[in-house]
């Protein structure tokens, strides 16, 4: 069963996506499980079909090593790597036709930890992507958007698989905003001359140079605008990984 991993920095919208997709899918005859990864989450807005905090739980690593939430979701985060064969069964006992597993809240424990990879390797041996969730409110200025870039760059270099990249909470923009973001993903100069336009000294010279940078591994970040509160851009996020995952075929026949 392929997976499609749902990543973005902290307050992106991962869960409240991973739920929109999630019952999107079933609405429309799809044969979907969902796995939380987060050790840490105390409420999600979907319910698991698997679940780390069945073997992982950050409030005992506390208590037994007298460690702080931080010290806590770090070492849970390396331990969910032992338990990656447990994890995998309850994958397969889902006998979904297709796997959202959304990842940690705060990415770093996901992504930059050696863990990580680990984790999206053996999970499944099928086909997989990544979802990386540009969050549309802080993407707006072009500073963070370049930050964004390289971020997303960054998971890329991580997990060498094919990415996806989404602008999340994009309701909470006015549409001409949305577009200006989406252009800038399809268009470097229209980007560029945002950079020249808002950003001073070094933050300009910075945020050029990377954009030049990452453009220049031709490493491509073509945003799909999509909103958990409305499914407004589900539609396309979904065909795009549909594409990737089964080749453009559904998932359930």
């Amino acid at each position: 069963m392929p997976l499609a991993f749902i990543i973005g920095t902290a307050g992106s919208g991962k869960s409240l996506l991973t739920a929109a997709l999630s019952e999107w899918l079933k609405m429309s005859k799809q044969d979907v499980a969902v796995v939380n990864l987060d050790p840490g989450a105390l409420k999600l807005p979907y319910s698991p079909d698997v679940d780390v905090r069945n073997y992982v739980d950050v409030g005992n690593l506390m208590e037994k090593y007298s460690l702080g939430p931080n010290g806590a979701l770090i070492l849970a985060a390396d331990l969910i790597a032992d338990e990656i064969d447990n994890i995998a069964g309850d994958v397969e006992a889902a006998n979904a036709d297709v796997v959202l597993v959304d990842t940690p809240g705060q990415m770093e424990l996901f992504a930059f930890r050696a863990s990580g990879p680990y984790i999206v390797n053996e999970l499944t041996k099928e086909p997989k992507a990544l979802v990386y969730m540009f969050d549309a409110v802080f993407s707006i200025n072009p500073l963070n958007y370049v930050s964004n870039m390289f971020l997303s760059a960054a998971v890329y270099n991580r997990f060498f698989q094919p990415q996806i990249h989404l602008l999340s909470k994009c309701d909470l923009l006015p549409e001409s905003q949305v577009e200006t973001i989406t252009d800038w993903a399809a268009n470097p100069r229209a980007l560029e001359d945002s950079i020249e336009e808002k950003l001073k000294g070094t933050k300009r010279l910075f945020s050029r140079n990377m954009m030049r940078a990452i453009n220049a591994l031709g490493i491509k970040s073509l945003l799909i605008p999509v909103s958990a509160k409305t499914n407004q851009g589900l539609t396309n996020f979904n065909t795009t990984l549909e594409r990737i995952l089964t080749g453009g075929d559904k998932y359930t026949y």
